[in-house]
């Protein structure tokens, strides 16, 4: 699957909270519901939505009540980023708008669940020298794979929810 499907697959706020969620733990459809406080069936379409891109992958099937229940577990893409990869194809402005307003309405939802305690907030356009962008590139890569390493399932004991967002690029020249 391409990025543009990635993009697309992720445009809806219901679906970056399961990749969020299925980052710690390995869940059903019906878990899924649960815990985002959706259907059974809607969880289940959003879910093979995530799959069909390769976003999530069933990790083991389960046998309930006489049926079978696939568990799903996101692989975070933070863990295979490459800060000295070639760039990554442009995206169709259309499809890039609907992921950044997904993203939006993520961030406005978490915003409003803020705990007091240490956190770090930036926004920033700035001209840096280009290893000094590789460098927090790689940075901000090896933070995020730390969080997604370390994610467990909700409410596990000792554990708190977190919230990190990040959207780092380059900016045409004006």
């Amino acid at each position: 699957m391409t990025r543009i499907d990635e993009l697309r697959a992720t445009a809806h706020p219901l679906r970056l909270r399961m990749l969020s969620l299925l980052t710690g733990a390995a869940m059903s459809a019906a878990e899924v519901g649960r815990e985002l406080g959706v259907s059974q069936a809607s969880a289940s379409y959003h879910l093979r939505v995530l799959e069909r891109v390769g976003l999530i992958r069933v990790v083991e099937t389960v046998r309930l009540r006489g049926g079978d229940a696939k568990r799903y577990r996101h692989e975070s893409s933070s863990r295979r980023i490459d800060p000295d990869a070639p760039p990554a194809p442009r995206v169709p402005a259309e499809d890039e708008a609907s992921y950044v307003e997904a993203l939006i309405d993520e961030l406005r939802r978490r915003a409003r669940r803020r705990a007091e305690g240490p956190g770090v907030t930036t926004d920033a356009e700035l001209w840096v020298d280009p290893e000094v962008w590789r460098r927090v590139v790689h940075h901000v890569a090896e933070a995020s794979a730390l969080l997604h390493a370390a994610a467990r399932p909700p409410r596990s004991p000792g554990t708190q929810p977190v919230s990190m967002t990040a959207a780092l690029f380059r900016l045409e020249r004006p």
